[in-house]
């Protein structure tokens, strides 16, 4: 079994917590994204409906219809309000989720440090008893060399 099993089943939730907080992240800035989207969307019609009707008003145009236009931006502004709050919360929900994937980040690299810490000391411990092996046979060696000499 591994000598550092506990710290690689941290690193293993710590893991899918990081890829859980960073879906949610992603699925809240595709949201605002589309909601921005929609905004730039609404204001591009509003813009264009307003030239188009601003064009053909030039040649004069009944009561009735300038009511009817005013209603629709009326309308549009109203819609384009409301997709604004819209992108405020949107953006609430995107900074909420930020700072929950970066200290799921911070999280997984403290317990990769520790396990990098564990490793270097287990090589350490390693080296040193390699080392020590290394060391009883050339002094067995030596040894060996001095009975067979005398």
């Amino acid at each position: 079994m591994p000598k550092h099993f506990p710290i690689k089943t941290l690193i293993g939730l710590a893991q899918d917590d990081l890829d859980a907080a960073a879906k949610q992240l992603g699925r809240v800035q595709r949201e605002r994204a589309d909601v921005e989207a929609q905004l730039a969307a609404l204001i591009r019609y509003r813009d264009e409906y307003h030239a188009s009707f601003s064009n053909s008003a030039q040649a004069g145009m009944p009561a009735g219809n300038w009511r009817n236009f005013q209603a629709f931006i009326d309308t549009l502004d109203s819609a384009i309000d409301q997709q604004r709050r819209l992108l405020t919360t949107a953006t609430s929900r995107v900074e909420a989720a930020k700072p929950e994937w970066i200290r799921q980040k911070q999280k997984l690299g403290s317990y990769e440090v520790l396990k990098a810490r564990g490793d270097a000391a287990d090589a350490r411990v390693a080296s040193r008893h390699e080392q020590r092996e290394a060391d009883e046979h050339a002094a067995k060696t030596l040894r060996m060399r001095t009975s067979d000499v005398n």
